[in-house]
């Protein structure tokens, strides 16, 4: 059972919580404003909420916001001890939102996974996955490719650690890593995060390079930006720059890049076991007009190319048309790129395909669709 006080700003949380304010950024100002939390504290307000709303579909929308929360716990307790109490029908029609079967394969593996709370991913230095696992409590590194990639299980703030603090590592999902090294930048290239966000990729990008060669990171959201310059230093990352860029014709730049990542923007179906809130405010509407955003930037992106260079697209969705359409219409309309074959890290084993999938029941993080090309040299 939750204390009476903390129940009271989950609640506060949950009820400001809508399309135009995500739970994940109200929970956020929310323990930022509260003094004297403890860490074991904002830790039970923040699961309280996710699962408020990865089991919403189950709650009686009359009853008031503390039964609920009450009610969804019970729930997630259940499922972790007996998920077969829970059948494919009733997942299929309470765990997500109707409209979403008409464009995603849903298959009851992924209701299930999406279901239970989302691992906790940390991607070291280059080279540095084992001498971190030394250095932290509770991680679990992966094997192979995937060795700088570690699980944390523990309870620790890690943003208070030395090692954190000492750029020895970064939050990132697995499936953001898996991008990176499938991009796989060298020493001396130059590189386009074109949709940089707050640098998560820009930063493996730098990594990877050794902080050699140039990358250029830009966003249409300058605050983004402002958050990567804060993490570059930290991390003692400098062979970038960023630039405002809205996703517009003109590009931000005139260099001609070895290589460019287009991470659109998208409607996020693939983090939904990360951000269960997401389900409920995203929409048929906001597909349909993501798609056209997406096949816009990448349609821009490419002039950057050098001959011989490459680009992916990659986006933490699973819908139809922001994935498998928006790499059709690429390739229709840029018939100087040749798909490239991509091999999952996570799954060696799989034959390298041309566009890649990974489903949060298979690579224990965010769902995320990924596509490469290379522009002919002649």
């Amino acid at each position: 059972m939750l204390e009476r006080p903390l129940e009271k700003i989950i609640s506060a949380v949950i009820q400001r919580a809508d399309a135009a304010h995500p739970a994940d950024l109200v929970l956020r100002a929310e323990l930022k404003a509260q003094r004297g939390l403890s860490r074991e504290e904002s830790s039970s307000i923040s699961k309280a909420v996710f699962t408020y709303f990865r089991w919403f579909g189950w709650l009686d929308k009359e009853a008031p916001v503390e039964e609920g929360i009450q009610q969804a716990m019970a729930l997630a307790e259940k499922f972790v001890e007996r998920p077969d109490r829970f059948p494919e029908e009733v997942l299929r029609t309470k765990a997500i939102p109707p409209w979403i079967s008409q464009y995603m394969d849903v298959s009851v593996d992924w209701l299930r996974r999406i279901q239970i709370e989302p691992k906790i991913w940390l991607r070291s230095r280059v080279g540095k996955g084992e001498q971190l696992e030394r250095k932290l409590f509770r991680v679990e590194r992966t094997r192979g490719e995937l060795a700088d990639a570690l699980i944390y299980s523990g309870q620790e703030d890690l943003f208070r650690t030395a090692e954190f603090q000492a750029g020895e590592f970064e939050l990132q999902d697995v499936s953001s890593q898996i991008v990176g090294l499938l991009c796989a930048p060298k020493p001396g290239e130059t590189w386009w995060d074109a949709c940089a966000g707050e640098g998560g990729k820009t930063l493996h990008f730098s990594d990877l390079m050794q902080n050699k060669g140039a990358i250029w990171a830009t966003d249409r959201a300058e605050w983004r930006l402002q958050k990567l310059k804060q993490r570059g230093a930290r991390a003692q990352m400098f062979n970038y720059r960023t630039a405002h860029w809205t996703g517009v014709e003109k590009l931000p730049m005139k260099t001609k890049c070895d290589g460019v990542l287009v991470d659109a923007p998208c409607s996020g179906v693939g983090t939904w076991q990360r951000n269960p809130h997401a389900r409920w405010t995203a929409t048929p509407t906001d597909v349909l007009e993501l798609a056209a955003i997406q096949t816009k930037l990448l349609s821009h992106a490419a002039k950057a190319v050098k001959p011989g260079g490459k680009i992916f697209y990659s986006v933490c969705t699973l819908t139809r048309n922001e994935t498998t359409e928006v790499a059709a219409q690429f390739e229709k309309a840029f018939p100087e790129f040749e798909p490239i074959a991509l091999r999952n890290p996570s799954n060696v084993k799989r034959e390298p395909a041309p566009q890649l999938w990974l489903w949060p029941q298979e690579c224990n993080g965010n769902g995320m669709f990924i596509a490469g090309w290379q522009r002919k040299k002649v």
